[in-house]
């Protein structure tokens, strides 16, 4: 399956799950020569490999539909990260509530309460200033957190993830999502989260430091 063929797979895949709403939300992959992205105001449970917008190493579009109003928001993470082939924007509920909860600039809104949250989302989870949607001026912000973030979280907004691969990316998404469903209904416990201790073993054994 080629790339622009996934992308359509997963993308309507998170859609059918409820992770991705109406036109909310935009999926990029890393290619050889440029990039894919999403178009904009384009569902990701209704997307086309034909229609799939293609730029080039300069963020030029070179093919399909205009892309996503949010490209910027890409540019900015798959710049700061040689390591990731995918970035994926969701508003998915739970993420978007934590997003709403948290203290801009808090960089751990969600506590480590699962291996896996940690395995592929990481240590740091940056809140980054409520802009607009499709406002360009968030590109710095997102740009200098995803330095030393896999993910970040957008004031009010949703999330952003990156993974090595898109396969990667999604999973990562869909666990954060999971993650932040767990915080919220842990909300006024006292859960046990794993320690330091055993959130820097998960790192050096299944990779990544962010």
């Amino acid at each position: 399956m080629d790339d622009a063929a996934l992308l359509v797979e997963l993308g309507r895949s998170l859609f059918d799950r409820g992770f991705s709403v109406g036109s909310a939300g935009n999926i990029s992959v890393r290619l050889a020569d440029g990039y894919l992205i999403t178009p904009t105001n384009s569902s990701l449970g209704r997307l086309e490999v034909a229609r799939i917008s293609r730029l080039d190493r300069g963020w030029n579009h070179i093919g399909g539909d205009p892309p996503s109003k949010e490209v910027f928001m890409h540019r900015a993470v798959l710049t700061a990260r040689p390591d990731a082939g995918a970035v994926v924007h969701l508003h998915s509920t739970n993420a978007t509530a934590i997003a709403c909860l948290a203290a801009i600039g808090d960089t751990a809104p969600i506590p480590p309460l699962t291996p896996y949250f940690v395995m592929r989302v990481g240590r740091l989870l940056p809140v980054l200033p409520y802009h607009r949607p499709g406002d360009p001026a968030m590109e710095a912000g997102i740009h200098a957190a995803a330095k030393t973030a896999r993910a970040v979280l957008l004031a009010n907004h949703g999330p952003v993830v990156s993974g090595a691969t898109l396969r990667d990316a999604v999973a990562a998404a869909e666990e954060l999502e999971e993650a932040a469903r767990l915080a919220l209904l842990l909300r006024g416990c006292s859960p046990r989260a794993l320690t330091p201790a055993q959130v820097d073993d998960l790192l050096a054994s299944f990779g990544g430091a962010g």
